[in-house]
């Protein structure tokens, strides 16, 4: 078993719905790229999520997942730098989902707030299935099954995180106790050396007694660099640090984003079902013709009538892309009926076909080795499965299912 530092690793996902979009690629991807030079990260196409909500319509799914695959790797995210791969390919994702399912509590699943919202959102959907009941769990278990400690995510998908937190504290409460936790702990710290036990017990002594959070990170710090001891004795030096038991499951931290929000073309949030984007892929005739199409300020009916920049959806995309001076350019032709409204997204236009191009040539020679994304997809999933059966290894022995 080797040692993990969690705070290196990070996990993400997304579910396969075809090809993306700019926002997915403001959103997400561009992160994305940013991190995987930054941690161990691995970045997973969550298709049992897409059949927790369009379990009766899977035609697509594998083209879908294709389309996503290209479309990452289009962006610049690179099988050398992460792991790729396909979230049903990794079967351990399913074995950790029912493990964690013994233990966590019905009214949890029902208290997430995306359980009942969905319902609403997708009424013409019968959603009163264990899996859409229970998607939350799997998706902690997506995260815990790597024993990442960073997840990049939106707010809307905060109270998903503190969710898989939740699993990981209850499992390590009921799993970490071993018999004579404290005695091992104890006789672990000995191991550490004279000098190292004792700046280990001041550290700790800081925190549990004062609360003090730098105490804790600077304890953790030093616990990862010590090479005497086994893992099993820098688990529970870890566990000992805040007073509980072993850590077997690190309780993750979300990793917010500040990306900018590119808005659909009518102004309200970018989605394929409201036919308001532009694809990752689409060619230049097809991003001038959705841009010169966008709804403008209703109150220029005329040319010659001044318009309120801050009424159009036009000017949120100027906010995303264009510098100041082209900003000043456009707030003050449009107040003063200056320019006109095609002028106006002139910048936007050649803006956006200029940060798309290189992906869209990239993108094809993706498309036309489909052999090639899919063998990245089943590296991706062989090194993901290594790292699974490691943190598998460790649970199932944690919960008594150890026969040899």
């Amino acid at each position: 078993m080797s040692f993990v530092d969690s705070q290196r690793r990070v996990l993400s996902g997304m579910r396969p719905s075809g090809r993306l979009h700019l926002g997915h690629y403001h959103g997400v991807l561009k992160n994305w790229v940013r991190l995987q030079h930054e941690y161990e990260c691995f970045f997973c196409i969550v298709d049992w999520h897409a059949l927790t909500t369009d379990y009766d319509d899977v035609g697509l799914i594998a083209d879908h997942v294709m389309d996503m695959a290209v479309d990452w790797l289009a962006a610049g995210v690179s099988p050398s730098s992460a792991t790729l791969f396909i979230q049903s390919q990794v079967p351990e994702h399913a074995e950790l989902h029912l493990l964690l399912s013994m233990i966590c509590p019905l009214s949890w699943l029902e208290r997430v707030p995306s359980y009942k919202e969905q319902q609403e959102n997708l009424q013409h959907k019968d959603l009163g299935t264990y899996g859409f009941l229970g998607y939350p769990l799997l998706q902690a278990a997506d995260i815990l099954l790597y024993r990442a400690g960073l997840v990049p995510v939106g707010a809307d998908q905060l109270p998903h995180v503190e969710f898989a937190r939740e699993v990981a504290r209850r499992f390590n409460h009921l799993y970490g106790r071993e018999a004579n936790f404290e005695e091992k702990a104890e006789a672990a710290i000995l191991k550490l050396g004279k000098k190292t036990a004792k700046l280990y017990n001041s550290l700790r002594k800081a925190y549990q007694e004062q609360g003090d959070s730098e105490a804790l990170e600077t304890a953790q710090a030093l616990l990862k660099e010590q090479q005497a001891i086994t893992l099993s004795d820098k688990e529970r030096l870890f566990g000992y640090l805040e007073g509980g038991g072993k850590v077997l499951l690190p309780e993750p931290r979300p990793l917010l984003g500040e990306a900018p929000k590119v808005p659909g073309l009518d102004g309200s949030k970018m989605s394929k079902s409201h036919g308001n984007v532009i694809l990752l892929r689409d060619t230049p005739e097809e991003i001038e013709e959705k841009i010169r199409r966008m709804p403008t300020d209703t109150a220029r009916v005329h040319r010659s009538d001044p318009g309120e920049p801050t009424r159009c959806p036009v000017w949120q995309w100027h906010e995303a892309y264009s510098d100041q001076a082209t900003c000043d350019w456009a707030q003050q032709g449009c107040r003063s009926a200056g320019i006109g409204c095609l002028e106006c997204k002139a910048p936007l236009i050649q803006a956006v076909q200029d940060e798309l191009q290189p992906l869209r040539f990239r993108a094809l020679d993706y498309e036309g080795n489909p052999d090639l994304v899919r063998g990245i997809l089943a590296e991706g999933a062989e090194r993901a499965r290594d790292a699974a059966r490691e943190t598998l290894a460790e649970v199932r022995y944690a919960m008594g299912l150890h026969y040899r």
